[in-house]
């Protein structure tokens, strides 16, 4: 539980050029939510993480606010595509058998959000296809993904109409994450940029190799 002592007025969030909160870009966020990401890049957690540091932080609000002795870790996801591409565990992502390997087919991929009851999806921003889905694979994500958006590896997605800017304190996870010095007195991040789409939109993005 390295990120409990973040608050959410840590992170600044704009939705279409609108001052917003995590509820704008989550409509109807919970504690019960499951944020889920894909990962194609190595260590590209790091171009979403404000936005997941910033979720984890309103799990921990909304459990604070029932019982201040809480212990728990928030039920997010990382979906490895082709191999390990850098454990989430700074960001809170925990314990390990949330971060799953999966091989580089769409379907592998859906498959293994659906088990994990995944409602809010990050994709890496990439080419569009059209893969190959089961129709059963297909319907189980449209009845409970809430909010699909694209995310840049490099935190600069083209078209973001989401950005999400971190400060000092919730910078120290992501430099520990990449194995950097985490301290709190480097620069802050410029802010990462997303960009909201529908489910068969992100779903077009999930990398396969065939389809």
């Amino acid at each position: 539980m390295h990120t409990t002592a973040l608050r959410s007025d840590a992170f600044q969030i704009t939705v279409a050029g609108r001052a917003a909160t995590l509820a704008d870009v989550f409509p109807g966020f919970a504690a019960e939510d499951r944020l889920g990401i894909v990962l194609t890049a190595d260590r590209g957690a790091a171009g979403a993480a404000s936005l997941i540091l910033a979720a984890i932080t309103a799990f921990y609000d909304h459990l604070r606010a029932r019982d201040p002795q809480f212990f728990a870790y928030a039920d997010y996801f990382a979906f490895h595509v082709g191999g390990d591409r850098g454990t989430l565990r700074k960001l809170d992502v925990y314990p390990a058998h949330k971060e799953v390997v999966v091989g580089v087919d769409a379907e592998a991929i859906l498959e293994a959000v659906n088990d994990r009851g995944v409602t809010r999806l990050l994709v890496p921003e990439g080419p569009p296809a059209t893969p190959e889905l089961a129709r059963e694979t297909r319907h189980s994500a449209h009845r409970r993904i809430r909010t699909a958006l694209v995310y840049s590896p490099t935190g600069q997605t083209a078209r973001a109409d989401v950005f999400v800017r971190g400060s000092a304190q919730s910078d120290v996870h992501i430099r520990a994450m990449l194995g950097r010095p985490a301290t709190a007195s480097a620069d802050v991040q410029a802010a990462q940029g997303f960009r909201r789409v529908s489910l068969d939109e992100a779903l077009g993005l999930l990398p396969t190799t065939r389809g």
